[in-house]
C-alpha cells in the first residue's frame, strides 16, 4: 500500500457488512478495491459465529485502508450498514457507500459508481441497478428478476418516485447533513431498509430540507453475479415486501418531524 492513515479524508468509505462470511469474502477483492487510492473499507462484523472477524482483522493489518467494526451480537444487515454509514460519515468521508461482501457488485462496478458520484456534483445518491441489457453480464434468476420489478413497483409508490431497482447491494451516497440525519435513528425495516433510507431522503425531516429527487440516478451494471449462498431466502424476500407498509407509516411520522 502507498497510501498512509493519515491521507485527507476527501475519500469514499465503503461499508461492507459481514455475517459468516468467512467462505464468501475473498482477500483478492479487498485488496483490489483498497488499491484505489481514494478508497477506503470499513467491514462491520455483524455477530459472525464463525471465522470472520478473524479474517477481517487480518485484512485490516494487511492494508492501511481497511478498518473493522465490531458488533459483538448479530443486529441484522440494516442496522450493520447504517453503524457502520454513520462512524464512515463521522470521520470525515466525502462520500459513503455499501455492498455486500459477496461482491456480486465486482470490483471494478464498485469503483465505476464510486468514480460516478465523485465527478458529479449535482447528484446526491447513487442507485446500482441490474437491469440484462444487451451486451451486459447481469446473472440473475427469472423467479428474482419478477420479484424484484413487483417490488419496484410498490418501492416507487411508497417512495412516491418512479425506481427501477432498490435492492440491489451497491449504493452510495454524498456525506451530507440530510444522509447523517437519515441514517441518526434506526431503521424500522429489518428487510426493505434500502426503501426506508432512500425515503427518509426524499421526505426530510429531523431539520432537514428533503433531497431533490433529481439528484438521485441509477446506474445499469455492466456486470452482476448472483452469487451463491445468498442470504436473501424466499422467506426473507416477502418480509420485505411486508415491510413495504412499515416503512410507508414510518415515513409519514418521519416528515411530520421538520
Amino acid at each position: 500500500m502507498s497510501r498512509s492513515v493519515d491521507d485527507p479524508v476527501d475519500e469514499t468509505t465503503l461499508v461492507i457488512p459481514c455475517f459468516n462470511e468467512v467462505e464468501r469474502l475473498h482477500r483478492s477483492d479487498i485488496a483490489a478495491l483498497v488499491a484505489n487510492p481514494r478508497m477506503r473499507l470499513l467491514l462491520v462484523n455483524d455477530g459472525s459465529t464463525d471465522a470472520t472477524l478473524t479474517l477481517l482483522h487480518d485484512l485490516a493489518k494487511e492494508h492501511a485502508g481497511v478498518e473493522v467494526l465490531d458488533l459483538v451480537t448479530n443486529r441484522g444487515k440494516a442496522e450493520a450498514v447504517r453503524v457502520g454509514m454513520q462512524q464512515a460519515a463521522a470521520r470525515g468521508s466525502a462520500v459513503v457507500g455499501y455492498c455486500d461482501a459477496d461482491m456480486a457488485t465486482p470490483v471494478g462496478e464498485l469503483l465505476r459508481l464510486d468514480d460516478l458520484l465523485q465527478h458529479n456534483p449535482s447528484l446526491d445518491v447513487l442507485l446500482a441497478t441490474r437491469v440484462a441489457l444487451l451486451g451486459h453480464q447481469v446473472d440473475r434468476s427469472i423467479a428474482r428478476h419478477y420479484f424484484g420489478r413487483l417490488f419496484a413497483t410498490a418501492s416507487s409508490a411508497v417512495l412516491h418516485i418512479r425506481v427501477y431497482d432498490t435492492q440491489c447491494g451497491a449504493k452510495f451516497f454524498r456525506s451530507t447533513a440530510a444522509l447523517r440525519s437519515a441514517i441518526s435513528e434506526p431503521f424500522n425495516s429489518r428487510w426493505a431498509f434500502d426503501v426506508e433510507l432512500l425515503g427518509r431522503l426524499l421526505a426530510g425531516g429531523r431539520g432537514q430540507e428533503p433531497i431533490n429527487p433529481g439528484s438521485i440516478l441509477e446506474v445499469p451494471l455492466k456486470v452482476w453475479t448472483d452469487v451463491a449462498g445468498s442470504k436473501l431466502t424466499p422467506m426473507a424476500s416477502l418480509r420485505a415486501g411486508a415491510d413495504l407498509f412499515v416503512i410507508w407509516r414510518a415515513l409519514e411520522r418521519w416528515r411530520t418531524s421538520r
